[in-house]
């Protein structure tokens, strides 16, 4: 684990590569990858490299990069995947399930169901995770 890692955090043991997941970014600066309880198919997670809490605790020079790639992300989700849109969320402290910064880009649909901020979870079938994972890497080239 890196100097700014914390142990137990499952975010900075992905980002280690010490825990699998099925990434879609992965660069000096942050690490996207599928949630593994997804609101909808395609949910990503894009966290910063060194372990961050909230939003306001985010360094100033990696502000333009995490907007930047949650803008990217937005538009695999589209084009990748063919939902309409997206939900792009984060929590700071309340509902926040892991104390590591995260920033949720959900696939979109007219009419799937997701209301407010109640977020039903769903499950990928077998192998179907790295199929998702491999579609928003294409769409982002």
């Amino acid at each position: 684990m890196s100097p700014t890692a914390v142990e137990g955090c499952v975010f900075c043991a992905i980002v280690a590569g010490e825990t699998p997941a099925d990434l879609v970014v992965d660069d000096d600066d942050f690490v996207a990858f599928l949630d593994q309880r997804p609101v909808f198919k395609g949910h990503v997670l894009l966290v910063p490299r060194p372990h961050v809490v909230t939003l306001p605790d985010l360094p100033a020079e990696l502000r333009d990069g995490f907007l930047a790639h949650a803008q990217r992300l937005a538009t695999a989700v589209v084009e990748g995947l063919g939902a309409q849109g997206s939900f792009v969320a984060v929590n700071n402290t309340v509902s926040q399930s892991v104390p590591h910064l995260h920033l949720h880009v959900v696939p979109r649909t007219r009419g799937d169901g997701l209301r407010g901020f109640f977020w039903p979870r769903t499950k990928y079938a077998d192998g179907e995770r790295a199929a998702y994972a491999a579609k928003l890497r294409a769409a982002l080239g």
